[in-house]
């Protein structure tokens, strides 16, 4: 049975107007982008068989390439939708007066920087008063690691005119325990950056879960 034959208030779209996108599962909320289902499968038991496929959303949205099922133009749209999400974030970040807490820097670090396969090295830029100047991803690397250069950092801060950095990257394998390497970096930037009077506040490292903060272990 398509889409169209269910009762109106069941529909994706209609329930989505009615209740709002929270009502939504995820298998409705990727129907919505999909469009269409294919023979025999409607778009919400398409958006079902693509999650049991992947395990769950977050696996799903992150994957590099089209998942077999789902066509070209839908898999751009909720690549699109992706980063819409992102740069959502980034502006709610942006219209704070002020940086209002380590939460709120974690969880835009992690949108953006969660999803990728390879290890990524990346900073937001503030101002004396802690409000949020630019974000760059500075360094890439492989699946295991990251080539971080503190006077790069600090060219970047000098050229923001930054007061405060936040410096963050990503481990692919979804661990987020700090490595001595990475308590060794974070010790090298604070120093590197105290030379310009630039301080690093922090230092999230970005898995599957919560980000872990240097900050909070006391390693800064």
């Amino acid at each position: 049975m398509s889409i169209r034959d269910w009762p109106s208030a069941e529909r994706p779209r209609e329930k989505l107007r009615q209740r709002g996108a929270g009502a939504l599962s995820d298998a409705e909320l990727l129907a919505i982008f999909i469009g269409s289902g294919r023979r025999g499968v409607d778009a919400v038991g398409l958006g079902r068989d693509l999650l049991a496929r992947h395990g769950d959303l977050r696996a799903l949205l992150e994957s590099a390439a089209s998942p077999s099922g789902l066509g070209a133009v839908a898999w751009c749209r909720l690549c699109a939708a992706l980063e819409l999400g992102k740069r959502y974030l980034e502006a709610e970040l942006r219209a704070q007066h002020v940086l209002g807490s380590p939460h709120d820097s974690a969880r835009y670090l992690k949108a953006r920087l969660a999803g990728h396969p390879y290890e990524v090295f990346a900073c937001l830029f503030l101002d004396n008063r802690h409000r949020v100047i630019a974000f760059e991803e500075l360094f890439r690397g492989t699946i295991d690691g990251a080539s971080v250069h503190p006077r790069e950092v600090v060219r970047r801060c000098l050229a923001h005119n930054a007061a405060a950095v936040i410096a963050a990257h990503n481990h692919p394998s979804g661990v987020a325990e700090p490595s001595a390497a990475d308590r060794h970096l974070t010790a090298r930037l604070r120093d590197s950056l105290a030379l310009v009077d630039v301080r690093l506040l922090d230092h999230f490292v970005i898995g599957h879960g919560e980000p872990t903060s240097l900050a909070q272990r006391g390693w800064l």
